[in-house]
């Protein structure tokens, strides 16, 4: 079944366009051992992510940690993945063929992350330099995370569209509950840090197992 009227894609990134996992495993492992604290395993990290850096981090220390030390660790963590968030971070296969194909459609398209502002930017910079998207943001100061819209509405009126205009697309709960809450349309994707059931839980109205299928929902 087709979605009609849908003029603009917002991406999520990490788990999504981005296979970011190894390299935020990494550097957050670096920070632990630094440490002495046990370090985690990738199918451990895909758990913690969604939900910005500061939640990720605290999850990723153990459970009895000061404020003091989380966010000492939250620091180092920010200077450790600015300097590794290219090593093995790739687009998952399909993506860049999907970006295209929805710029020849003429379909908008942008990012929104809780990676942070400045990484998020990199990021996009470093692997789709040859893509021209609308609107790139990351967790900014005074900006709530998502799941709150704030920052969806946000490019919904820069892109001077309607919220119903724009399929939201993402790999976890937290990009859901975003797509419901600024009234977007929630599509999840299978090939990122969540499961199908965790998707459809929080509002996913329909599935990806792969990038292509987002093109016969939208055309």
């Amino acid at each position: 079944m087709q979605i009609i009227g849908i003029n603009a894609v917002i991406f999520d990134l990490d788990g999504t366009l981005l296979d970011t996992i190894e390299d935020i495993a990494d550097s957050m492992n670096s920070v632990l051992e630094n440490r002495g604290y046990p370090v985690h395993d990738i199918p451990r990290y895909r758990t913690f992510v969604g939900a910005g850096l500061s939640v990720f981090v605290k999850k990723a220390l153990p459970v009895d940690c000061s404020d003091e030390t989380i966010e000492k660790c939250l620091e180092a963590m920010k200077t450790k993945y600015a300097n590794n968030c290219a090593k093995k971070t790739k687009p998952f296969p399909g993506i860049t063929e999907l970006l295209r194909e929805l710029l020849n459609k003429k379909i908008r398209i942008s990012v929104l992350s809780n990676k942070l502002d400045e990484a998020t930017k990199a990021v996009v910079k470093e692997y789709f330099p040859d893509f021209p998207f609308d609107i790139v943001l990351g967790a900014r100061p005074n900006i709530p995370l998502k799941p709150d819209p704030t920052a969806a509405n946000e490019i919904s009126a820069k892109l001077h569209l309607a919220p119903e205009e724009i399929v939201f697309v993402g790999d976890c709960d937290v990009d859901m509950q975003t797509a419901v809450n600024a009234g977007n349309y929630p599509i999840g994707v299978l090939w990122g840090y969540q499961t199908a059931s965790i998707l459809e839980i929080n509002g996913a109205k329909n599935l990806l197992h792969k990038p292509a299928e987002l093109l016969s929902l939208i055309s």
